[in-house]
């Protein structure tokens, strides 16, 4: 009997993106998996069909946003465009479409079992704090959930906050598969003097990066943080490269495949968001279950998903406020031995908090209709 057909759309670099690897890996091992996306082909696909990296997914006709154009505004923007011609005339038996916006790429290719839906974000509200964002693109968002969501088989998204606004505003129902990692067998690493703080993530400046830098600058307490950040925002780069001391060191990006073995060198992961907009308020990100698996102690702000996880398990604790003194007076509270029991409570934790967990709700997902194809 053959395989199903699986296609995995996704306008990203796929490769570098955790949320879709997963899918990948999970899906290879018995569906004939075809990915669509930006970037060389990940391991494991039987095919890839590549948008040229010149064809920009958030780069919407202005003059059709601006008269509420949406479905011309849509079909004119160049990774629709070219992915439209990539997948001309395909056959699915399932499709799997990242994002809101492939949605209506996966409905028009009428795969014979149906679309899986997985939202990375509150799409609707993605850029809320800023204002051309909310003038032009926020209400395409909303109308492609109305018109294109709505008609998904089924749905997932990456956190409870996010899904009950879906279902609040929108009457979808999704179901969640949070961004955890992978499980990976290792044992926490002994903490020592300097404690050793780290981050990882996107350099953008909505990220408050410099509120963790202010805040090891004020700490009394000795400690180092070391950074690694993707250079999304040139100027931000720049800006921290300047602030290096002997406390706090910037360092390039490190393939998400030696990740975690990088973090375990260190004691607590920490990550300070600010709620400038509901994904923040609600962020559940890669990197909170990337510091479980190194086996870190964890710091974050009292955003509820993220401070919901930290308390529940007992990995570290949450600030009481967003800005850069609430970090420090954390900081300066730290000791080796209280770090040490969040990392041990890290190890306790991370079978549960890994991606097996929850790679099963794509699972009963994508069977449901790929059952469904195979009955039609």
């Amino acid at each position: 009997m053959s395989r199903p057909s699986l296609l995995i759309l996704s306008f990203s670099d796929i490769r570098g993106d955790a949320r879709v690897l997963k899918q990948v890996r999970e899906f290879t091992r018995d569906y004939d998996v075809i990915t669509c996306g930006y970037g060389a082909a990940p391991d494991g696909v039987v095919e890839h069909l590549r948008i040229p990296s010149d064809a920009p997914a958030w780069r919407f006709d202005r003059v059709a946003l601006v008269l509420r154009r949406f479905e011309r505004a849509y079909r004119g923007n160049r990774a629709v465009v070219e992915a439209q011609r990539l997948l001309g005339g395909r056959t699915f038996d399932v499709v799997l479409a990242n994002d809101l916006d492939t949605v209506p790429l996966a409905i028009g290719l009428r795969p014979r079992g149906g679309v899986h839906a997985d939202l990375h974000e509150y799409t609707p509200r993605q850029r809320y704090e800023d204002l051309r964002w909310r003038i032009f693109f926020a209400p395409l968002m909303a109308w492609l959930v109305r018109r294109y969501v709505r008609r998904a088989d089924s749905v997932t998204t990456v956190g409870e906050g996010v899904a009950a606004e879906y279902e609040r505003v929108f009457g979808v129902r999704a179901g969640v598969a949070t961004n955890a990692a992978p499980y990976v067998a290792a044992a926490p690493t002994p903490v020592g003097e300097p404690i050793r703080l780290v981050h990882s993530g996107a350099g953008l400046r909505n990220r408050s990066i410099t509120l963790m830098i202010d805040a090891v600058e004020r700490a009394t307490r000795p400690v180092t943080l070391d950074l690694y950040l993707t250079e999304n925002d040139p100027g931000l780069i720049a800006e921290i490269r300047e602030r290096q001391s002997e406390r706090v060191r910037l360092h390039p990006p490190v393939p998400y495949a030696d990740l975690i073995r990088r973090l375990a060198e260190y004691d607590v992961g920490v990550f300070v968001l600010p709620p400038i907009n509901f994904n923040y308020r609600w962020a559940l990100p890669n990197k909170l279950f990337d510091f479980v698996q190194a086996r870190l102690g964890i710091i974050v702000g009292p955003s509820p998903e993220m401070a919901g996880v930290v308390q529940r398990h007992g990995l570290g604790t949450v600030t009481a406020g967003f800005d850069a003194d609430d970090l420090a007076r954390e900081i300066d509270a730290l000791t080796p031995e209280r770090v040490a029991e969040w990392k041990a409570a890290s190890d306790r934790a991370a079978a549960e908090l890994s991606s097996e967990t929850q790679v099963a709700v794509w699972r009963r997902a994508i069977d449901a209709l790929a059952a469904r194809a195979r009955s039609a």
